[in-house]
Parts: C-alpha cells; structure tokens; sequence
C-alpha cells in the first residue's frame, strides 16, 4: 500500500510473487524478483475504484485502459479490487486478534500476580527444628 505525505501518495517497489505483472507495476531491468510502480497507472487505478461505485466494471476497466494505455479486462480488474479487499479485511482482523492478544495478556499478568502476590507461604519450625513450608 502507499504512503500518503501531504495529499501526495508514495508507492514503494514490491516483490513479486507471481507470474504475471500486475496493472500499475513494471519488472525491475536489474531484479527479476522485484516490480516497481508506475505511479501514473496506480493512481488512475485509485481513481477507478472511486467511478466503480457509479460506473460497471466493463466500463470503468475500457476507461482505466484507454487513459493508462495499458489494457486490463474487466475480469482483471475485479479480481484486483477483490484482492486488495480481501487483503486489508486480513490486516484489519490480524490487527485485532493482535489488540485481543495484548488485552489478554495483560489481565492474565494480572491475575497471575494477584494469585502469587495473595498466597503467603508461612515456614514454621516443628519440634525438631527444621523449618517446613
């Protein structure tokens, strides 16, 4: 995902896992495992998932293609939409599990020390003078 700095997005090289180069992305010439964004793509492509909301996919994806010059079908371009939802849904729900893990842990550092902090272990010597818990 970019980073947004004063209204501007930033998109960083990523590294690439399939076979084929994704809408908005070029193969690094010196890395093969690496892809770099081509930022003009990318925020068209933002602006498409905007007009999405009004527009068809079939017409949204003839429009995204003819400004970028780069073609992508519609089929392409759902499966794209879908995959970055499907991926900040997975963020989100690790981030949560992640803020009920430390809510967890901390109630049970919690109980833990009042358990151990309310027992007493008293010594008390008995007849022979050996000290017994």
């Amino acid at each position: 995902m970019p980073e947004e700095i004063e209204d501007v997005l930033v998109w960083k090289p990523v590294v690439r896992v399939g076979r084929i180069i994704p809408f908005g992305y070029r193969q690094d010439p010196e890395d093969d495992d690496i892809i770099l964004p081509i930022p003009e793509e990318l925020e068209l492509l933002e602006q498409a998932k905007k007009y999405l909301k009004q527009y068809s996919l079939r017409n949204v994806a003839d429009w995204l293609s003819e400004e970028s010059q780069r073609y992508i079908s519609h089929v392409g371009l759902m499966k794209r939409i879908k995959l970055e939802q499907k991926r900040k849904k997975e963020v989100s729900t690790q981030r949560y599990y992640a803020q009920r893990y430390k809510e967890a842990s901390e109630k049970a550092k919690k109980l833990e020390d009042q358990r151990i902090g309310g027992r007493r272990v008293e010594y008390y010597e008995d007849s022979i003078g050996t000290a017994e818990a």
